[in-house]
């Protein structure tokens, strides 16, 4: 029976969340990065919710240090309405080597996916059913694309990353823009490369924006990346300020 190429709608996640969280110590000692908390609620959580109102319903984990606790912290997902699935890494293997890791729980049926990917440690109120239609789009494609979601550059990254013209990113262009760690991708985009290695997404980035298959949008929204303990705090501040209005 022949697997078909085209990959389906966006009804699964991945939450990226293997990293050691180094400029976060010595909070991450002992918690892994994702589970530290802000608004009283870890940073994974919001995420969780938020794709569950999205009606993503599969919800795939990776992690490395201290995964264990992720495991036993969030369980199967029901509390949310969607099932949480794990893929464990002895030694975290970067993104796109995390998501070839991954791919027999993104394809379950083993057919082509077009999945929303975001990193564990980034807070946004971004609607992630606003991707549905670009998840049409990409379904569509005879060859894998991407599309990302950009912010504007924050003070810790003033050049940021990748111009935006016309809904297509372009690696070309004085007006550049902040990659937000939000975007949707194509399984067929790492099928060839082998379990277990270790691969930065970096590079597929640039492949297919430089092959102009690659759009995406401008977020201007509330999004903050949570790197250090300062921004850490000045995040639950905020919420927990939020919350009391």
């Amino acid at each position: 029976m022949t697997t078909p190429a085209t990959p389906t709608l966006p009804t699964t996640a991945m939450i990226f969340a293997a990293g050691r969280g180094e400029r976060m110590r010595p909070l991450t000692d002992l918690c892994p990065k994702p589970l530290l908390e802000a608004g009283g609620k870890p940073l994974i959580v919001w995420q969780i919710e938020r794709l569950a109102a999205a009606d993503i319903r599969t919800i795939v984990i990776n992690h490395a240090w201290l995964g264990e606790r992720i495991e036993t912290m969030l369980g199967d997902g029901s509390r949310w309405g969607v099932q949480l699935r794990y893929s464990a890494e002895g030694e975290a293997l970067e993104t796109a080597g995390g998501i070839a890791q991954a791919l027999p729980l993104l394809e379950p049926a083993g057919r082509a996916e077009v999945f929303v990917g975001v990193a564990g440690d980034v807070y946004a109120d971004f609607d992630y059913r606003m991707l549905h239609e670009h998840a049409a789009r990409l379904a569509a494609l005879p060859a894998p694309g991407m599309h990302l979601v950009m912010v504007p550059n924050p003070v810790f990254h003033p050049d940021g990353d990748f111009a935006l013209r016309d809904g297509m990113l372009s690696l070309d262009g004085v007006a550049r823009l902040t990659f937000g760690s939000i975007g949707l991708y194509d399984t067929r985009m790492f099928r060839d490369l082998p379990r277990g290695t270790r691969r930065a997404l970096t590079p597929y980035y640039r492949e297919t924006i430089a092959q102009g298959r690659a759009s995406g949008e401008l977020y201007e929204g509330r999004w903050e990346n949570v790197g250090t303990p300062a921004q850490l705090q000045a995040l639950d501040r905020a919420l927990r300020a939020g919350e009391a209005g």
